[in-house]
């Protein structure tokens, strides 16, 4: 079941998101930046726990970011992460923003889905502010892409 997360569901997306940070396949997130940031997300529940996470975020007047996508490795390929998708990009339309972008170290599994690669300048500065606060700043190797809607 896909659903809006919840207070209670942080601690089990941060675990989530930083099991991938850990191997360096995603940037870590801490509590304060989840708690600030819960309207985001869109969770995965399976039973009582969380399997995958994902967010929505706002970044400029018609552009939104998916951030934080994670599939907890033993229920990947079964099409969870393509509805987290879904759900990000239709709750974009109806806010909308013309274009959602992402920044990801596996961008053919975003290219599967109608994004194409850009270059991260052709994104408006606003973006790059968190950036600042990143472990990888300046050396960022993440990939640039976008899907207009």
């Amino acid at each position: 079941m896909i659903r809006k997360a919840q207070i209670e569901d942080v601690a089990e997306i941060q675990a989530l998101i930083n099991q991938f940070a850990k191997q360096e396949l995603m940037l870590p997130r801490s509590l304060s930046e989840l708690y600030e940031s819960l309207r985001d997300f869109w969770v995965y529940q399976q039973g009582k726990r969380i399997i995958a996470c994902c967010a929505l975020h706002v970044a400029w007047k018609d552009l939104a970011e998916i951030r934080s996508l994670a599939v907890k490795s033993i229920y990947q390929k079964r099409g969870i992460g393509s509805r987290l998708i879904d759900a990000a990009i239709n709750e974009a339309r109806e806010l909308g923003c013309r274009s959602i972008f992402v920044l990801t170290y596996i961008p053919d599994y975003f290219k599967r889905h109608g994004f194409r690669k850009i270059d991260k300048d052709r994104l408006p500065h606003k973006v790059w502010a968190e950036c600042i606060t990143c472990p990888r700043f300046p050396h960022c190797n993440e990939v640039a892409l976008i899907k207009r809607l």
